[in-house]
């Protein structure tokens, strides 16, 4: 005989949650809470969005290679017309710039003194008269050389100038003498430049300018969020959740992920339209590396805020790590291949050295995956070890 009790419905076990649902549940707590810090702040999502793109502005502008317009001036102390003819085969381009004509060698020293002048040509008196009877003409070049640079592209500018100069005089002579100056052959070298046919340095420098403005504000940034949320005490709540160091990491680095890739493709867009960079290669390949190499730079920041002690120790450092490596040892500016050995494997600690050769490579070469899987390989493994080390770092803070 069944009693009440028997014909009572039973209440079903509650099930398990799937861990895979469960933690996806806490890192979108976490990006939630992210993004309602911004909100509140939306001055730090201004700097962000907005301060890389004021930076490569900036710095498209300000940092240029190109030398042209060399203000130079000339001491022509043989006054004939093959003195005057030579001088003007410095007038043929736009990288001499004529300004004037001095009368002594002191005025050459003042010029270069108080920065009118660059170069300075000498035409000594009986330059013509050396010519007329087939010897060599000796004429003086003299370039500043504190500017290393400059000084490199107008030595080597003039230098080519005057062996052009030789030569007409040679095909002159020879005319003269009622010879064939190109009875024996000559060589006719036909030089093309690929990748950058006009020598313009802002496509050398936007792609890697890209590199280094995006390195140096999402370092920044997150440099400073597990130092925050220390100060602000819920650093101590988290720690007695259910929410683990990894999911912590994640729920920190996806929300500034998404911002930096918004970054990006504002700074791409400006490379393409405003400083006219060709952008040859597939747009997914790149999207993909830029969100890689966003991973990587933000992971770094991370591993500066589970160490630094303070908010200012953590700026501080973020920006050591960032801007300088991020100029002087990602190629940017400088071929690695130039620096010293050492600091060229020192290069392999910050992710700008992967991310330059693979923008230049997808914008100015149009390479592809084939070409670009050496450093994008790099930058994953190195993503993913930043992120284990800033996971340790902050567990062992914790403990």
């Amino acid at each position: 005989m069944s009693t009440t009790l028997d014909r009572a419905p039973r209440t079903p076990a509650p099930r398990s949650p799937n861990p895979v649902t469960a933690s996806l549940t806490r890192i979108g707590a976490v990006v939630l809470k992210e993004f309602r810090h911004l909100r509140r702040d939306p001055r730090i999502v201004a700097m962000v969005l907005l301060m890389p793109v004021v930076q490569l502005l900036l710095f498209a502008y300000a940092v240029s290679f190109d030398v042209r317009h060399v203000p130079t001036v000339v001491l022509d102390q043989d006054r004939t017309p093959a003195s005057r003819t030579y001088v003007a085969s410095y007038t043929g381009g736009d990288l001499f710039d004529v300004t004037r004509e001095v009368s002594a060698l002191p005025e050459i020293d003042t010029a270069f003194e108080n920065g009118r002048a660059r170069v300075a040509v000498v035409v000594p008196a009986g330059f013509s008269d050396a010519l007329a009877r087939g010897e060599k003409a000796p004429v003086t070049v003299l370039v500043d050389g504190s500017e290393t640079n400059t000084g490199r592209i107008a030595s080597t500018y003039a230098n080519a100038l005057n062996a052009q100069y030789a030569q007409r005089l040679v095909v002159s002579w020879a005319d003269r003498q009622g010879m064939d100056a190109g009875a024996n052959g000559a060589l006719e070298p036909r030089l093309r430049v690929w990748y950058n046919p006009d020598l313009r340095s802002t496509v050398f420098l936007v792609p890697g300018l890209m590199v280094v403005v995006m390195l140096i504000v999402t370092v920044q940034q997150t440099a400073v969020s597990l130092v925050r949320e220390r100060d602000l005490g819920t650093a101590e709540q988290m720690r007695v959740s259910p929410l683990t160091d990894p999911e912590l990491m994640l729920g920190k680095l996806l929300p500034w992920t998404l911002l930096a890739f918004v970054d990006a493709v504002a700074i791409t867009l400006i490379g393409v339209f405003v400083f006219d960079v060709p952008l040859r290669g597939s747009i997914p390949l790149l999207a993909v590396t830029t969100g890689i190499f966003t991973f990587a730079a933000l992971a770094l920041g991370l591993l500066v805020s589970a160490l630094a002690p303070s908010l200012e120790v953590a700026n501080q450092v973020a920006l050591l790590i960032a801007f300088l490596p991020g100029f002087l040892l990602s190629g940017f500016a400088f071929p690695l291949d130039s620096i010293p050995r050492l600091l060229q494997w020192i290069s392999y600690a910050f992710p700008g050295r992967y991310m330059v050769e693979i923008a230049r490579g997808v914008f100015l070469k149009g390479a592809g995956l084939a070409e670009l899987w050496p450093p994008l390989a790099q930058m994953s493994v190195y993503a993913v070890v930043l992120v284990t080390l800033a996971v340790l770092a902050q567990r062992r803070r914790a403990s």
